[in-house]
């Protein structure tokens, strides 16, 4: 949530301060052998004055920086945001993205993004040691009934069953109270496995059938939320598709995730993404790796993969 700005004024001769904290400070008296004497003198209390006004008008960066600010550095449940900064990856990174089978850690890529769950912590704890950044894969925008957390989703917020994908519904991400608490506790659970970023997956639920009447607006909102809880936790975090939306969330995203941009002719639409240096992640499924030079012209980190996303990959 962008930050109401601070107008920082210089400060004008002292005037009693009508701030309670300053107002209880100045009117306290002190007790001595004279007697009451009294409050603070005049430029001992233009300098507190002075100090609270700063304090106000000191901050983070300009809003949508990936850090989180102090207006913003408190998640939907409230966690505190992190002190240190972010890993965000390079334009330049390689990646490798396996979501099926057990995790080939002798891939040459700087970057592994692999499941949340399925990973074992043995996979990961390799992965770390060879000196991998990695990204923890979950979808926020669908319901796996193989998932250990399955049952914590009502039916209210279940809608219709997505296409090709068995046992798996879209959500009314409408009803944040009961998702966001969900999303919230498989971040903890990325960040305790000791995962750098998350790719929050079906993050364009308003553009499917999805069984709810959800608007552009829904998916923005729920969707900076989603970035919100990520940041708290000290998680950077991808923009999955909703090639759409780019512009309204380019600034709360730090990379994107793309699948056959090349195949659509829509990788053009992640220009503002490469214009502030933002990798984008980009795999193709289709044909052979001739795409190779249309998504290096757009500055994409680009892949060949089966559509089964298991351990083969062929990179640009």
């Amino acid at each position: 949530m962008a930050r109401t700005p601070c107008l920082c004024l210089r400060p004008s001769p002292f005037r009693p301060s009508p701030d309670p904290l300053m107002s209880r400070f100045t009117a306290r008296a002190r007790t001595g052998s004279g007697g009451v004497q009294p409050g603070p003198r005049p430029c001992l209390a233009a300098f507190l004055l002075l100090a609270l006004m700063l304090q106000g008008c000191a901050g983070g960066g300009p809003p949508g920086s990936s850090s989180p600010s102090p207006a913003s550095s408190q998640a939907t449940d409230g966690k505190a945001g992190p002190a240190a900064p972010l890993w965000r990856p390079s334009p330049t990174d390689s990646w490798q993205w396996q979501l099926t089978g057990t995790v080939d850690g002798t891939v040459e890529a700087d970057i592994y993004d692999v499941d949340f769950e399925t990973t074992s912590p043995e996979e990961l704890g390799v992965l770390k040691q060879d000196g991998r950044r990695l990204i923890c894969y979950f979808s926020s925008g669908s319901r796996e009934e193989y998932r250990g957390d399955a049952a914590e989703f009502p039916p209210a917020v279940l809608g219709r069953p997505m296409d090709g994908w068995p046992g798996e519904q879209w959500l009314d991400i409408r009803q944040t109270d009961v998702l966001l608490p969900i999303m919230a506790a498989r971040m903890d659970a990325c960040a305790a496995k000791g995962y750098d970023a998350v790719e929050p997956d079906n993050v364009d639920g308003y553009r499917n059938e999805t069984g709810f009447p959800l608007t552009a607006a829904d998916q923005l909102a729920y969707n900076r939320a989603l970035a919100e809880l990520a940041h708290s936790r000290g998680l950077s975090v991808a923009l999955k598709n909703d090639m759409d939306q780019i512009p309204e969330l380019v600034r709360y995203f730090d990379f994107a995730i793309n699948e056959e941009c090349v195949r659509y002719a829509e990788c053009n639409l992640y220009q503002p993404f490469v214009d502030t240096g933002k990798a984008v992640l980009h795999v193709e499924y289709v044909g052979t790796v001739d795409f190779c030079a249309e998504a290096r012209h757009h500055g994409l980190s680009s892949m060949l993969k089966p559509l089964d996303l298991g351990a083969s990959r062929q990179p640009c």
